[in-house]
């Protein structure tokens, strides 16, 4: 029988970044609430002498910072006449777990998304046409524009002491920016980061062919700062551990170090960890959520939290199963392509080209996770597809974020797997190579989706979430095409060995790390009819039922998600406050 808690004003599912975003706007105008989070506070391990936080077997090759798979994994089929399995060890993408969630492990790579991004569908139909967009990609329009969320990318990047250099100020293009992207209002709060050695050739390879290469905005900060809030970055030491660690010089913008030390002071917000969310509790007549059941982990007791509000704020799979166990909104059935909840389940495609120079001095443990140079003319439809067989596409990039010792070596095409061989191309190379890296899009498919696993069930008795997911057509071919610019750029540079290049071919792989930009589930847009949530992420289905987080984007571009979440947690932290003063259709 589970306890029945005080009611609280607002409660929000899961502990990452856009929880704290939210929260950041609602307790500054004293709403309630409460943050129900299932991991720990990591941040212990980040005050730690070294070399704790360096412990690249630890955080990166098991994964510390991730989800337990032991405990929560999902299944996978890549179509619907096979079994699904469960992944027993994920490394496709690694949700976070703890206070700060994925946030807390991530690479710093921001980006806005293109300006048409928000508007892709209405972009394709008028200048392809309705018919080239295949019937098997039902990709939409968000039901928001990039103009409305501008002032809130502005907020975030001010927030987390984004640094880089503007491409496209107030409407004009500037020298050593990104010069496709949106217009924005105001510089990046910060210069960008040093040039790596890497980036330095890379220039001069991507330069050469006309292309105009940019630092990546980095939410690693290149000097000491302290955001409007007060709260402090230090200065990054370039020190190589930034995705799956915690920082361990509070350099690295995430939520551990910019959100919650604050929120906690503030007598409005409560944080509840090792509390894990069961479902969602679902008054269907009234179309009205009233709360959520949940199991303390540290005592296996069972709550009912009720609550006026409820906010899904966490990954991607875990915001649609709660859906789905809950009974809101009508599952996703491919056969006929009714339903909304699990549809559209996308994922990123990263491919790429060693380079290896023998006279030159790559260094590549003097990185941070964005410290990189970019093109980005073959990003999404900043180029003409006409003709291509295929939508979406990357921007390329100068891949070093780090040189440490288990997983970040390269050696030439045809060095044995091991033995003495392999360990002299390791000690000759490891200074000397790098790769360029196509960081792709992934466009929804029909038969691409999340549901519920009949047959498999988790450490708490509920079905995994099923991923039935795979690289189909129009991925394979803007990889492929995206991963042949990355080898001219490669043979450009004047490197002593080139490999070839590797494009994503399939079958989808979980053993394969592709980024942690899963998204899709519970998509945003304007019809009720073909979207879970409203443009301002409120459940068609539940006035006072909010979804934020990657899940509701309705297809996933070639940039990283970051950026625009960020966006969207604000501004329906705004939402929120008027919603709260007069409950609404917003």
């Amino acid at each position: 029988m589970a306890t029945t808690m005080k009611k609280r004003t607002v409660v929000i599912c899961g502990g990452g970044l856009t929880a704290g975003l939210i929260a950041r706007q609602l307790t500054a105008k004293n709403v309630d609430v409460l943050v129900l989070e299932r991991g720990y506070d990591h941040t212990r391990a980040a005050e730690a002498k070294l070399p704790n936080q360096r412990d690249e077997l630890r955080w990166a090759t098991h994964a510390g910072l991730a989800q337990d798979w032991a405990v929560q994994t999902y299944t996978l089929r890549h179509g619907r006449n096979e079994t699904a399995l469960p992944v027993r060890r994920m490394e496709a993408f690694l949700p976070g777990e703890g206070m700060g969630g994925a946030a807390n492990h991530w690479n710093g790579q921001t980006w806005r998304w293109a300006e048409y991004d928000p508007t892709l569908r209405t972009r394709l139909e008028g200048r392809y046409g309705r018919k080239a967009i295949p019937a098997d990609m039902p990709i939409q329009d968000w039901g928001v524009t990039y103009g409305e969320m501008e002032s809130y990318h502005d907020l975030f990047e001010r927030l987390f002491g984004i640094a880089g250099k503007a491409g496209n100020l107030r409407g004009q293009i500037q020298a050593g920016g990104n010069p496709f992207e949106g217009p924005r209002q105001n510089e990046y709060p910060q210069p960008p980061l040093e040039t790596t050695e890497a980036g330095v050739i890379f220039t001069r390879a991507a330069e050469n062919l006309g292309y105009k290469p940019f630092p990546m905005a980095a939410a690693n900060s290149p000097n000491a700062y302290t955001n409007p809030d007060g709260m402090k970055l230090g200065q990054c030491q370039y020190c190589g551990h930034c995705e799956r660690f915690i920082c361990e010089a509070s350099a690295k913008g995430s939520p551990e170090v910019l959100l919650f030390p604050m929120l906690l002071k503030r007598p409005s917000f409560e944080l509840r960890l090792r509390c894990h969310v069961l479902e969602v509790e679902y008054d269907r007549q009234a179309k009205r959520v009233r709360g959520v059941r949940y199991v303390d982990l540290m005592t296996g007791e069972e709550y009912e939290q009720p609550a006026d509000i409820v906010v899904l704020a966490s990954f991607t799979m875990s915001n649609t199963k709660y859906l789905l166990m809950s009974g809101i909104g009508q599952p996703y059935d491919p056969t006929n392509g009714s339903g909304v909840v699990g549809k559209n389940f996308c994922h990123q495609m990263m491919s790429g080209v060693n380079v290896f120079f023998k006279d030159r001095w790559i260094n590549p443990f003097l990185a941070s996770g964005a410290s990189q140079t970019c093109v980005d003319e073959f990003n999404e439809d900043n180029f003409d597809h006409t003709g291509l067989g295929f939508f979406g596409g990357g921007y390329i990039y100068s891949n070093v974020t780090n040189g440490r010792p288990i997983a970040s070596r390269l050696v030439p095409p045809g060095t044995p797997a091991w033995g003495s061989s392999w360990k002299q191309a390791n000690a000759d190379w490891y200074a000397h190579s790098f790769a360029i890296t196509a960081h792709g899009s992934w466009y929804p498919h029909r038969e691409n989706y999340l549901d519920l696993d009949p047959t498999y069930t988790d450490a708490y008795g509920q079905p995994l979430v099923r991923m039935t997911m795979d690289i189909r057509d129009n991925e394979r071919r803007m990889s492929e095409y995206c991963t042949q610019r990355a080898e001219e750029i490669a043979k450009g540079t004047g490197a002593t060995i080139v490999a070839s290049g590797t494009p994503r071919r399939g079958p989808y792989d979980s053993r394969v790390y592709q980024t942690t930009h899963v998204t899709g589930g519970t998509i945003m847009g304007a019809d009720p009819g073909t979207s879970v949530v409203s443009p301002h992420s409120q459940h068609w289905d539940a006035q006072n039922l909010f979804v934020v987080g990657a899940s509701v984007y309705p297809f996933n571009a070639g940039y990283n998600p970051t950026g625009p979440l960020g966006a969207l947690a604000l501004r329906l932290g705004d939402d929120m406050v008027r919603y709260i003063d007069r409950p609404q259709i917003l």
